[in-house]
């Protein structure tokens, strides 16, 4: 059974970049399923998808509204999974996942145990 397990900076300043990383184990990250999203979850407010990358080709998907900061890669030699936020605001403070995408997506599978994120100066 594929397991993930997200790493994070914890805290990061306003105006700065976050960086978060999804180790996959148990299968490729090339082949286990249709894709690998992520997802955040502010203090309050409910799940927003951030985006995803397709297994087969490597392609993304970016919510159109995280779009402009937002940029998602992978290892394949490592079986990672790199989400990258750029120019960071209070309001990007969240819990990160990452998630298999399900064949019915936007449902998802298997989720990570989360990384916990602030933005704060």
């Amino acid at each position: 059974q594929v397991q993930l397990q997200e790493s994070g900076p914890g805290l990061v300043k306003p105006s700065q970049t976050l960086s978060v990383v999804c180790t996959v184990t148990g299968d490729s990250i090339t082949t286990a399923v249709s894709g690998w999203s992520w997802i955040r979850q502010p203090p309050g407010k409910g799940l927003e998808w951030i985006g995803h990358i397709h297994s087969s080709n490597g392609k993304t998907d970016v919510n159109p509204s995280l779009k402009s900061r937002t940029s998602i890669s992978r290892d394949t030699s490592k079986n990672q999974i790199f989400l990258q936020l750029t120019s960071v605001i209070p309001e990007d403070t969240a819990v990160y996942y990452c998630a298999t995408d399900s064949e019915c997506w936007p449902e998802y599978d298997d989720w990570g145990q989360g990384t916990q994120v602030t933005v704060s100066s």
